[in-house]
């Protein structure tokens, strides 16, 4: 009697996993028929709505600024390709050298060899940016000019930091290009006597960055100091754009 009574009380259980087995989506019914994966997810998913009060609850001014750090803080799909790639790699020659010493230094070789015939494609979206000559740019600058800042990139396609980098302008153009502040691209690569005339060095420091209120420099980056010789962190809009202070200068246009 005992005995069937415990196997009627198992033929529900059995029948409920028999049937949750032959759901299209037994993830999607577990997740919501059982109560510790439903429980997480509505705690995940209320971060949301969490997030949307806090936001909804500050001034406008506030907003705007945390919606422009969001923008900035954005990478391109390639960026995010090159990143993994590079962890991807870092992750397997890890592998491979607690397996074999000699199976390690046959991928480290083939890394080599990939990144010595095969680099990285540049950018090719200019965005609000435009293509410069020097000549071109002295005349922006000198003769009634249209905007009164420029940011001006120098850089060399020949280079594998500026091919990194040369996404981050163009993007930073669609947020912050505006009757005030306009963005240029200068290839010293085509025009290799202009980076003397701006203070440029060829070997090292590109790209570089130029703020220019009409004539004269007002910043660049990286700044030419000691320091900067010994260490140059990665180009990112993150750096340029509060190394150049563009969120407050757009903020100021757009209140006027």
């Amino acid at each position: 009697m005992e005995v069937a009574t415990a196997t009627e009380a198992s033929a529900p259980a059995a029948s409920g996993s028999a049937a949750r087995q032959n759901h299209s989506f037994p993830w999607l019914d577990a997740a919501i028929s059982e109560p510790y994966y439903f429980l997480h997810l509505l705690a995940f998913f209320s971060y949301f709505a969490a997030r949307s009060a806090a936001i909804a609850a500050d001034d406008g001014g506030e907003l705007y600024h945390r919606l422009l750090r969001r923008i900035v803080r954005e990478e391109t799909w390639e960026t995010f390709i090159a990143d993994s790639l590079l962890y991807a790699k870092g992750l397997l020659l890890a592998v491979t050298l607690v397996i074999d010493y000699w199976l390690a230094l046959g991928y480290f070789l083939g890394f080599v060899v990939i990144y010595a015939v095969a680099q990285q494609p540049p950018y090719h979206g200019l965005g609000h940016s435009n293509h410069l000559t020097p000549l071109q740019l002295e005349s922006l600058l000198t003769e009634e000019p249209t905007s009164r800042f420029w940011l001006v990139e120098f850089r060399t396609l020949f280079s594998a930091t500026c091919i990194q980098a040369s996404s981050v302008l163009p993007e930073l153009s669609n947020i912050y290009s505006n009757k005030n502040i306009s963005f240029g691209i200068i290839d010293l690569g085509h025009f290799p006597n202009a980076a003397a005339k701006f203070g440029i060095s060829m070997w090292d420091h590109l790209p570089t960055y130029i703020l220019f209120d009409k004539a004269t420099e007002v910043a660049r980056f990286p700044e030419v100091t000691s320091e900067s010789k010994v260490f140059v962190p990665k180009v990112t809009k993150k750096l340029l754009c509060q190394h150049f202070d563009l969120d407050r200068r757009l903020i100021e246009y757009l209140s006027t």
